[in-house]
C-alpha cells in the first residue's frame, strides 16, 4: 500500500471511529449505536429471558440494561466444547450524572445537582457547553408509535415501542441537541491562587447552572417555587427544575407526569473531530473506552462480513462490551457479574457434552481491550524510561506483576506472534514502581472464568479528560489487530503447548 493510500485509510477508520463517538453520548446510546450496526450487518437479537437455538455460521447478540451487549458469531466447524476469541472493553466513561432530586439554586440560578461517576479529572469540565443524555423510564401509553424524525421525536435510538396495556413501563433515550448547561468558573481575581492548585470541592463547586429565576418570570410570569420540602416525591417534576422537565418532555414528546424515572449523564457538546497540522490526532470525548468499543465491533463485523468468512471456524468470535468498568465493575451489568459465564455456558450447553464449558475454557482468549497511556512531551518524568508508549507506533500491551492487569508471558507471546501475521507493530507499558496502577476488566474475567487474557489499547493522552487525545493510526491498527485476532486465534491456538 502506498503512503497516499495508507495514510487515506488512517482516515477514513478514524472518521468512522469520530461518528461512532458523536452518536453516543452516554452508555445506552453507545449501545443502541451498537445495536443498529449490528442488525445492519445481520446479526439476530436473542432474549436472556427466551430459549436459543444456535447454529454454526450465524450471528447473534444481546443487551442487558440497554448499557452492556454481548455479540457473537458462530464458526461453521464449531462444536460445544471448543474454545471462544473473546474482545472485551467497556462502553462507560468518568462523568458526571443527574442526581435522583437534582433541583438545586442560589441567589437566583437554576442549578442541576450532579454526582461525579468513576475518576474523572473534574476541573476540564469547567467552561464547557454542556447538554444531556441517557435514558427516561415512563409510563406506557396504548396507540401507535411516533413517526420518525430526522433528529428529533421519534428518531433513530430513540424510538419507543408502545405499550398495549395499562401499567407498562417504557423507555426512551434521549440527547438534547444543544448547549443547556455550564460550570463556569471564578474569576481569578476572587481565587489568586488558581493556577498554583484548582481542586474543585465536587459536592460545592461542581453545580452546573441551567437558568435565571429573573428569565423564568420574564417566559412565564410567575418565578418557580423554592425547593421542595423534604418528604416522598409525588411527580418527577417535583425532584427537578420545570424547565429541565419541559426541555426533556419537548424532546421525548412526553408529559413530565408520564416520567417515572430517569439516568442522564451530562455531556460536552462539542462533537469529536480530527486535528493537528497533518490531521493525525483525535480529539475527542470518552476515547477511554469507545476507542475500544468501535474497533470491537467493527472488526467482528468485518471479520464475518464476507460469505463462507465463518466456514471454517471451529471457534466462537465474541465481543463482551460492559457497562460500569470506571466504578469497579461489580453490578449485573459489569464485568464482575455472570453474565459472560451464563453467555459463554448457553452456546456451549449441550446434552451430549455435559462438560462443554469447561473443555472450552482452556482453549478460548481474551483480549481486555482498553486505552494506555501515551508518553506526555510535556510530562516524560512520569513513564519508566524502557515503556513509553508513542503515537503512531502500535497498540500496547500493558503488563504488571502484581495482576493489575492479567498479561502474562503466554497471553503476550500469542498477541505479538499475531500481530506479526497481519503487519500490526506493538508496544509495551508497564508503570513505574513509584506510580500507581490503573486496571481493567482483564483481571476480573482471567479471575472468574480461568480465562488466558492479554491486556491491550490504543495510546492516548489525557485519558479521563473531558476532552482526551489519540493518534488516527490507532484506530487501523487495532482494527487490523482484531479482525486478525478473529480470523487466526483457533490456528495459533492449537500450536500453544503451554497449559
Amino acid at each position: 500500500m502506498s503512503g497516499r493510500a495508507r495514510r487515506e485509510a488512517v482516515q477514513a477508520a478514524a472518521r468512522e471511529l469520530l461518528k461512532f463517538i458523536n452518536r453516543s453520548p452516554s452508555p445506552f446510546h453507545a449501545v443502541d449505536e451498537c445495536r443498529k450496526r449490528l442488525l445492519q450487518a445481520g446479526f439476530c437479537e436473542l432474549k436472556e429471558t427466551e430459549s436459543w437455538d444456535i447454529r454454526p455460521e450465524s450471528k447473534y447478540f444481546l443487551t442487558r440494561n440497554s448499557s452492556t451487549i454481548i455479540a457473537f458469531a458462530v464458526g461453521g466447524q464449531y462444536v460445544p466444547g471448543n474454545g471462544f476469541s473473546l474482545i472485551g472493553a467497556h462502553t462507560d466513561s468518568p462523568c458526571l450524572r443527574v442526581k435522583r432530586r437534582s433541583r438545586r439554586g442560589q441567589v437566583g440560578f437554576f442549578q442541576v445537582g450532579v454526582e461525579t461517576y468513576g475518576g474523572g479529572i473534574w476541573n476540564t469540565w469547567f467552561d464547557r457547553d454542556l447538554t444531556l443524555a441517557g435514558r427516561v423510564i415512563f409510563k406506557g401509553t396504548c396507540g401507535e408509535p411516533p413517526p420518525e424524525e430526522e433528529g428529533g421525536k421519534g428518531s433513530p435510538g430513540q424510538k419507543t415501542t408502545l405499550c398495549t396495556t395499562s401499567g407498562s413501563l417504557e423507555q426512551q433515550l434521549v440527547h438534547l441537541d444543544r448547549p443547556i448547561l455550564r460550570i463556569p468558573h471564578l474569576a481569578i481575581h476572587l481565587q489568586r491562587n488558581i493556577n498554583e492548585n484548582f481542586g474543585p470541592n465536587t459536592e460545592m463547586h461542581l453545580v452546573p447552572i441551567l437558568a435565571t429565576a429573573v428569565w423564568e418570570e420574564l417566559e412565564y410570569g410567575t418565578p418557580e417555587p423554592g425547593p421542595p420540602e423534604p418528604g416522598p416525591p409525588n411527580a418527577a417534576d417535583d425532584r427537578h427544575h420545570s424547565v429541565l422537565m419541559s426541555l426533556l418532555c419537548d424532546d421525548l414528546g412526553l408529559l413530565p407526569d408520564d416520567i417515572l424515572e430517569m439516568e442522564l449523564c451530562l455531556a460536552d457538546t462539542q462533537p469529536a473531530v480530527l486535528g493537528g497540522a497533518y490531521e493525525e490526532f483525535i480529539f475527542a470525548p470518552r476515547l477511554d473506552n469507545l476507542h475500544s468499543c468501535f474497533c470491537a465491533l467493527q472488526a467482528l463485523i468485518d471479520s464475518c462480513a464476507a460469505p463462507g468468512s465463518l466456514a471454517a471456524d471451529p471457534h466462537v468470535r465474541m465481543i463482551a462490551l460492559y457497562d460500569n468498568e470506571e466504578v469497579g465493575s461489580e453490578s449485573a451489568q459489569g464485568a464482575q457479574s455472570l453474565l459472560t459465564e451464563l453467555v459463554l455456558r448457553r452456546i456451549s450447553a449441550s446434552p451430549q457434552k455435559l462438560t462443554a464449558f469447561e473443555e472450552a475454557i482452556p482453549k478460548s482468549f481474551m483480549i481486555s481491550a482498553d486505552m494506555a497511556h501515551a508518553v506526555h512531551p510535556n510530562y516524560v518524568d512520569k513513564h519508566e524510561e524502557n515503556h513509553r508508549p508513542l503515537f503512531h507506533k502500535g497498540p500496547v500491551i500493558k503488563v504488571n506483576s502484581n495482576q493489575r492487569y492479567a498479561s502474562n508471558a503466554v497471553s503476550e507471546a500469542l498477541i505479538r506472534k499475531l500481530a506479526n501475521s497481519v503487519g500490526v507493530p506493538l508496544q509495551d507499558f508497564m508503570v513505574r514502581n513509584d506510580s500507581p496502577c490503573g486496571s481493567t476488566i482483564g483481571p476480573i474475567l482471567a479471575s472468574r472464568l480461568g480465562l488466558r487474557v492479554v491486556d491491550l489499547g490504543s495510546p492516548q493522552l489525557a485519558m479521563h479528560s473531558i476532552r482526551e487525545t489519540a493518534c488516527t493510526s490507532g484506530v487501523l491498527q487495532t482494527l487490523t489487530l482484531f479482525k486478525g485476532f478473529f480470523e487466526l486465534f483457533p490456528s495459533l491456538g492449537r500450536n500453544l503447548l503451554v497449559d
